[in-house]
């Protein structure tokens, strides 16, 4: 038996072959990479970059925001509306997934939507990347896009509860879409930089890439940081990981209190639509 997962996904070719648009429910896992933006390329950079590091069990679908989100989120407004746009959009692949991995790196309200209305394991990139840090090591640094993205992730470790493993943020003082618009040699410097400045100002001892727009990026900063041995995470690869092990082990999201069901509760009032 097959079940259709809508042509709008970009797959990734999984080892035993390339899925096109098919799979086995009772033989794969099926983890949804939602990008929630409106910039393919990002979703295409995710993709390429978690390719090597899907376990044999799984398949990533990437999933990439219609074009009325907004092409970069970075701000509580583009997270709300991204949200919106993603929910109504993409809520019947949701509904296919097994486990689902929101590549933004903040605490994109998107994520706690998800696990309201469904009970399939979710995470964001954010939260991935730093649980991930502090297993494997003391303090972990951030490298950020505008000193206004450094804040909120300030923020955002201090709600996931592991400031304590924090040894500093950092801007790079660019926007999103200027990792792929400036010059690629200027950006990789800057981010080159950055790293070294975590590691010899701040004693970070892993570097957290702190957007999805960095994820191809990642071999440039590892480079840079070889002679220090600090250990470069991208929350994507994490992500998909801890999705797909929390998968494996039967667990789903809790359905009493925090994420109790969304859908019972509008479905009471009489609120069949979103």
């Amino acid at each position: 038996m097959v079940v259709p997962f809508n042509d709008k996904l970009t797959l990734l070719p999984h080892a035993k072959g390339s899925c096109i648009g098919l799979v086995e429910p009772n033989k794969v896992q099926k983890i949804l990479l939602i990008n929630p933006n409106s910039t393919k390329l990002m979703t295409t950079n995710c993709i390429k970059m978690v390719e090597q590091y899907v376990p044999p069990d799984a398949i990533v679908y990437g999933y990439t925001a219609p074009e009325t989100a907004p092409t970069t989120v970075e701000g509580h407004l583009d997270g709300v509306i991204s949200s919106a746009d993603v929910m109504r959009d993409a809520y019947s692949l949701i509904a296919q997934a097994d486990a689902c991995l929101v590549a933004c790196f903040s605490e994109h309200p998107l994520i706690n939507c998800i696990r309201e209305e469904f009970d399939i394991p979710v995470c964001g990139i954010m939260e991935a990347a730093i649980y991930s840090a502090k297993i494997i090591g003391g303090r972990f640094g951030i490298i950020t896009t505008v000193y206004r993205s450094q804040i909120r992730h300030e923020d955002g470790v201090m709600n996931y509860g592991i400031s304590n493993g924090c040894a500093g943020l950092l801007s790079t003082g660019l926007k999103v879409a200027e990792l792929h618009t400036k010059p690629r040699e200027e950006v990789l410097e800057i981010m080159r930089n950055v790293a070294t400045k975590l590691i010899t100002e701040k004693d970070a001892d892993t570097l957290l890439l702190g957007c999805a727009g960095m994820t191809d990026m990642k071999l440039a900063v590892e480079d840079a940081v070889k002679p220090y041995g600090v250990i470069v995470i991208d929350g994507v690869v994490s992500g998909v990981n801890i999705l797909s092990g929390l998968v494996r082990s039967g667990l789903k999201t809790s359905k009493r209190g925090l994420f109790c069901s969304s859908l019972e509760s509008r479905t009471a009032r009489g609120q069949n639509w979103l």
